[in-house]
């Protein structure tokens, strides 16, 4: 069994992993990269192996750093099938044509204003790219065994973190490893935390907050806080928010601060038709969350959704305090970039972000206190006050991370740490070292591992 690293090594974006056994290849996610641009620039590399001789895709989970390269991979002449939890299915059949619209929407607003170096500027696959793609989805139960490529056998298990979101554990005669995916939470708003990791002779563990841990600081408090403070400055709060899961953790905290008199009753407006559509999902896979039906339903009215463009529009001539949860989570497109072109040079506004801000996005660049950022070809200033609530993340700190990898029954033969920034990677690296006596590493783009001979 060989593996190839063909992503989320050195970042958090882009996880791809290629088993190759057999004569037969199996890729573990398949995402897009994100964020800085020498990493975007890889998206449109081809891959050192031909689509069509790939034969199967499992995926961990439906966001589009896991997910997000399929429709390329399909148009480009993969003809397996992508295997994954039902919810994660669910999931993609809305991210991705979500994905493939924005992508076209943002190559023909650069043709249209003339701020690409590209003539023409063209989207890295279409909405109709994406829809094809989710004829290869099969989904699969927990717990279940399956063979996706001869030899091969394939477990998933819950990892927390997000509706159907999958820990892999591989097996084949001689061997087996274990993807962690990102794992959630022990106590996260809505989700169930992660499933015990199973014994594995190679284990793969992603590391986003592999060298801090979370604030103690009680997230809602804090959101209530600002809030609080932004409304009697007679503001706007503009929380960009990933549509899958952290807009609905976001929607029903702040159902709970209302109920609880924390906060002032002024508008909250949801500004992403996917959100609203993936809030369903939790209605229809509560085996997988904390919610009972009436708190899904909570969770469901805790804010206005807005549809139509014209209606987004609109939005950017609030002159009340109000709220706008909008996508996409770093600020790296969609349409919470108008909202931040509208509010964020205002100083009685807020701007707040409630999970990781990977390096090179505008997220990043403005938790780290940028006083511009470029927003369609404009220097776009920020007077806004900005706050980043790390604890409001779905995805395990150091501490997490070393108690889920410390359950192992037996000592795995080695521990490679992906899906981390260098610094965070390298500090995971040393603390399963030093904690569990693991030999691990951090591999680099494109390393290739003979599994058989390590």
């Amino acid at each position: 069994m060989k593996l190839t690293f063909l992503g989320g090594t050195g970042t958090v974006t882009g996880s791809k992993y290629l088993l190759e056994h057999g004569g037969r290849h199996l890729m573990i996610d398949c995402g897009l990269f994100q964020g800085l641009k020498q990493l975007r620039l890889r998206n449109w590399e081809p891959l050192p192996i031909a689509p069509r001789e790939i034969d199967a895709i499992v995926l961990t989970h439906a966001h589009l750093d896991h997910s997000g390269y399929i429709p390329r991979l399909d148009h480009a002449g993969f003809n397996g099938h992508v295997h994954c939890s039902a919810a994660t299915r669910d999931l993609c059949g809305l991210l991705l044509p979500d994905s493939g619209r924005l992508l076209e929407e943002e190559a023909e607003y650069a043709n249209r204003h003339g701020f690409s170096r590209h003539r023409p500027a063209l989207p890295l696959y279409t909405e109709d790219n994406a829809r094809a793609a989710m004829a290869a989805f099969r989904d699969v139960g927990f717990g279940a065994p399956f063979e996706p490529i001869p030899g091969v056998s394939v477990t998933l298990r819950r990892a927390g973190h997000l509706l159907g979101a999958a820990s892999v554990h591989v097996a084949w005669k001689g061997g087996s490893i274990l993807f962690s995916g990102d794992l959630g939470r022990q106590e996260d708003l809505l989700m169930a935390p992660p499933a015990p990791p199973v014994a594995c002779d190679w284990l793969v563990v992603e590391s986003t907050y592999g060298d801090r841990a979370h604030s103690a600081t009680d997230a809602l408090g804090a959101l209530a806080d600002i809030v609080s403070r932004t409304a009697a400055r007679g503001g706007i709060v503009v929380i960009p928010a990933f549509a899958v899961g952290r807009a609905q953790a976001l929607m029903y905290g702040l159902h709970l601060l209302r109920q609880q008199h924390r906060i002032p009753d002024i508008p909250v407006f949801l500004n992403s038709p996917m959100a609203a559509d993936a809030t369903r999902f939790y209605r229809q896979h509560r085996a997988e969350h904390r919610l009972d039906e009436a708190q899904c339903e909570a969770m469901y009215h805790a804010a206005r959704i807005v549809n139509t463009v014209e209606e987004s529009k609109r939005l950017n001539d609030l002159r009340v305090p109000s709220i706008i949860i909008s996508a996409s989570g770093m600020a790296s497109g969609g349409r919470v970039l108008h909202h931040l072109k509208a509010f964020a040079p205002d100083g009685r506004n807020s701007i707040v972000f409630a999970g990781f801000q990977a390096a090179g996005t505008r997220g990043a660049a403005m938790v780290a206190a940028a006083e511009s950022v470029k927003i369609h070809g404009q220097h776009i200033p920020v007077r806004a006050e900005v706050a980043c609530l790390d604890s409001l993340s779905a995805h395990a700190d150091r501490d997490e991370l070393l108690r889920w990898a410390g359950a192992l029954p037996a000592r795995p033969r080695h521990v490679f740490v992906t899906h981390g920034e260098p610094v965070p990677a390298d500090t995971l690296r040393q603390a399963l070292e030093e904690r569990h006596g693991f030999t691990c590493s951090v591999p680099e783009y494109r390393d290739v591992v003979d599994l058989d001979r390590r």
